[in-house]
């Protein structure tokens, strides 16, 4: 398939210059750069990266350490161990994905490209229905949702960024390849396009101040969990599908659309949200060094009963 970027849509804001955002400009400058490099070169920076974030991000290790003992206590110390420096090396891989997909090219991904289950999302969407496409926060999320973008037209919901010159430049990234984003403010536009038999793509694993949340289970932990799938399921009439995917060892890349949830939603938003949250620890066991470990994923337990990253 001919590399063709999706162009931002019109109507957009002009970017912010002032001198307060020049440093952000000069670092989103350097991605731009670093995101034309030959990928296989991009793949050993990206390890000698994860080396060096693992160094030098402490408490970030220290969080990752705490999740992977909290959700593998299956596993001895030593696998632990291993299992966080392989999340390092994920991440930086990560970053020069991320780069790509805002910037670059994605020719090389494509060569070795796995897609599963696109006959579920046809299906769901048959008559018209708009789909709810659910993943987690994977070291892969960028990547794999501008790659599926080739064969979907994914829209996407966000956080977006408080600096200015960051927000315009991801927004105007993904816009490259994604149909809209929406931020998780702009309910009313994320609904209506669903409801024209539209696809969103977003990812509701993380703990966070904002959104109507439940506690359900993780990995056998309660996790504070947004609802948003089955708010947006019970409001539009959406069917939902998850989306995993996974970096394989051959430096290809596997993306998988499982059948819709039947039944789905239900009458109870926390039923509804256990389901969602098991979907994705599902994919987190598949590929457990490309998850985003380094997210305090429990910080909140019920009853105040403090803090597990103590």
């Amino acid at each position: 398939m001919a590399d063709q970027d999706k162009q931002a849509t019109t109507g957009e804001p002009p970017p912010p210059l002032g001198l307060r955002q020049w440093p952000t400009w000069i670092g989103i400058g350097l991605a731009w750069l670093l995101a034309r490099l030959p990928w296989t070169f991009q793949r050993a920076l990206g390890r000698g990266l994860g080396w060096l974030l693992y160094r030098l991000m402490g408490s970030r290790r220290r969080i990752a350490e705490r999740n992977i003992a909290l959700c593998f206590p299956e596993l001895d110390l030593a696998a632990q161990a291993a299992l966080v420096r392989q999340s390092f090396v994920a991440l930086g891989t990560g970053a020069f994905e991320f780069a790509r997909a805002w910037w670059g090219s994605v020719a090389p991904m494509r060569k070795h490209l796995v897609v599963e289950g696109l006959e579920h999302l046809q299906a769901a969407r048959a008559g018209g229905r708009g789909v709810i496409v659910v993943s987690g926060h994977f070291t892969t999320l960028e990547i794999s949702a501008r790659l599926m973008c080739d064969y979907a037209p994914l829209a996407g919901m966000y956080r977006p960024h408080t600096q200015g010159a960051m927000e315009w430049a991801v927004r105007h990234g993904r816009l490259r390849y994604a149909s809209a984003m929406f931020t998780r403010e702009e309910l009313r536009p994320a609904l209506k396009h669903l409801k024209q038999g539209g696809l969103l793509w977003f990812a509701p694993d993380q703990d966070t101040r904002r959104g109507d949340s439940v506690f359900v289970p993780f990995f056998g932990h309660p996790a504070y969990s947004l609802t948003s799938t089955h708010q947006l399921a019970r409001l539009s009439g959406a069917a939902v599908i998850a989306f995993s995917h996974v970096r394989r060892p051959d430096g290809g890349y596997t993306l998988k659309l499982s059948p819709p949830f039947v039944d789905f939603p239900s009458k109870d938003a926390t039923v509804d949200t256990a389901r969602v949250i098991a979907a994705i620890e599902g994919m987190v066991r598949e590929a457990p060094d490309q998850y985003l470990w380094i997210h305090r994923r429990f910080k909140r337990q019920p009853g105040d009963t403090g803090s597990l990253y103590q």
